[in-house]
């Protein structure tokens, strides 16, 4: 099919037009249409996101499925996914279903709640797909206003304050990317993604103001796109809007927040860093190296003293993508292999571990470490989905958790052992923190009365986790399902990335004024 892509992106957008204007009212007959005009949608992009894989070439490393129209002023709408990118799509219309599913229990403007999901459904579809700068841009920025309006309305005590901080920090990094993407534009005289990750930015030293950049255009281009991708994952240190946006948001909004949303800073450092600029890549490595070890460290000793669940899980997932952005710029088959399967893996276990909050927030209206223990007396199912997916965040052997952890830190490895020594710390700290939260929460005698009423996981909830429960375990005896797909595609990127930074020539410094 010519245009499945387009197909599969838009169809939200065309049903959250149709709740918009067609499905007026908030009665409840009105509130349980708008779900299921939601989940019927979401589940149908999903099937049809399956014909991508069916077709999808995996020996091809190029981009499949291409859609290119021109538009007005030279400007390209131009889609098309690759071995990379085709994982991330699939694993936005996998989880759109079991997200809508987990707001069947909200009251307020469900209408209003329901449109907002199916247009962030369309704008996240959107980034993992264009193939043009500015398309590019356009969906990575209006991706912020539905998540903006998610947190803002319907979240929690606070929900402005975390709002506007998300918004803010979020926002702030990307201008600096859209101020590169210009750059490369004039540079290269076109804003089509494949053609740039083939353009050779130059490399030869600039003199600013007496100081020397070395690595020149790219490293001045790759500082910018990384103030916005940093933010995005978010890296430490700029990592402080992530806890606030989690412990705020209503449980569907940190699933989508967790699983998809983070993804888009590794995706993009993929997409954009290592292909488009890598001699800056190679060249700043070692300060991402360090600053995703630090991450891994530091904030999973935050997490061992957090006295809210949420919070807890939002600086575990702040660790998790050390890992990733550690793979990423080890630059080896391991180490990309490696995030790529860990961001996929995330994106089930996380999503999964704040349904898991969601569920005993609904019953009790708490997060509160403190309010909970022993329900494995009253919540026995419950306790054993709990269970599995805080082994898979641990990175337990026969879980996807494992897989990705072990990756990266094999790729890391071979680049940095000391790095790869102090991230490895992690694991540790990161059972201590996982243990820690299910043992209070689950274990221990029923002694609290609120509790001794308490009642076990619904149909509903129990259907929601089955199909995470099988990717987690599918993908951690049989990481193939990722690997195959990625393979090419990654060979293809850290070939082209290591033959750039041997071929580069980093020159002595040319001032920028005795240029002009």
């Amino acid at each position: 099919m010519d245009n499945l892509l387009s197909l599969i992106t838009f169809i939200p957008l065309v049903a959250a037009l149709v709740l918009a204007l067609l499905l007026p009212g908030n009665d409840e007959a009105s509130q349980r249409n708008a779900k299921m005009v939601a989940l019927v949608v979401t589940s149908f992009v999903f099937l049809i996101s399956l014909f991508l894989l069916a077709g999808f070439d995996p020996a091809d490393t190029g981009f499949q499925f291409v859609e290119e129209h021109e538009w007005v002023l030279g400007l390209k709408y131009k889609m098309g996914v690759d071995g990379i990118s085709i994982l991330f799509v699939l694993l936005t219309t996998f989880l759109m279903p079991i997200t809508i599913g987990a707001c069947w229990g909200v009251t307020h403007r469900v209408r209003e709640y329901m449109i907002a999901f199916l247009l962030l459904e369309t704008l996240m579809l959107g980034v993992f797909c264009a193939l043009d700068l500015f398309l590019f841009y356009v969906f990575f920025e209006a991706g912020l206003i539905p998540m903006f309006l998610i947190i803002g309305i319907w979240g929690g005590a606070n929900r402005i304050y975390a709002a506007f901080k998300f918004f803010l920090y979020t926002f702030l990094g990307s201008v600096l990317m859209l101020i590169a993407m210009i750059a490369m534009y004039l540079d290269a005289g076109t804003a089509d993604i494949p053609t740039l990750m083939m353009h050779q930015f130059g490399t030869e030293a600039i003199s600013i103001a007496g100081w020397q950049v070395v690595g020149g255009m790219q490293t001045l281009l790759w500082l910018a796109f990384f103030a916005s991708f940093a933010v995005k994952m978010p890296m430490w240190p700029v990592h402080t809007w992530l806890p606030d946006a989690h412990v705020q948001a209503p449980t569907a909004g940190s699933v989508i927040l967790a699983a998809i949303l983070l993804k888009m800073g590794g995706y993009g450092f993929l997409r954009f860093s290592l292909p488009m600029f890598p001699v800056a890549s190679d060249l700043l490595a070692p300060l991402v190296l360090w600053m995703s070890a630090i991450a891994i460290v530091y904030t999973s000793l935050v997490a061992l003293v957090q006295s809210d669940m949420k919070k807890l899980i939002a600086y575990s997932s702040v660790a998790h993508m050390g890992y990733v952005t550690m793979g990423i710029f080890a630059a080896n088959n391991q180490g990309v292999d490696g995030a790529i399967f860990q961001m996929i893996s995330h994106g089930f276990v996380s999503g999964a571990l704040f349904l898991c909050v969601g569920v005993i927030y609904d019953r009790m209206h708490t997060r509160e470490i403190e309010a909970y223990g022993g329900l494995v007396n009253r919540m026995p199912a419950y306790a054993l989905i709990f269970m599995l997916f805080t082994m898979a965040n641990v990175g337990l052997p026969g879980t996807s958790g494992f897989i990705g952890e072990f990756l990266t830190l094999m790729g890391v490895f071979q680049v940095n052992t000391w790095v790869a020594m102090v991230a490895t710390t992690g694991v540790i700290l990161s059972a201590g923190y996982a243990l820690w939260l299910y043992r209070r929460v689950v274990f221990g005698d029923l002694i609290k009365e609120s509790l001794k009423s308490i009642t076990d996981m619904d149909k509903r909830e129990r259907l929601l986790f089955a199909p995470l429960v099988v990717m987690t375990l599918l993908l951690g005896v049989y990481p193939s399902l990722v690997t195959d797909i990625i393979g090419p595609s990654v060979d293809a990127l850290v070939s082209n990335h290591q033959t750039a930074v041997l071929n580069a020539d980093l020159s002595p410094a040319v001032s920028v004024a005795a240029q002009h």
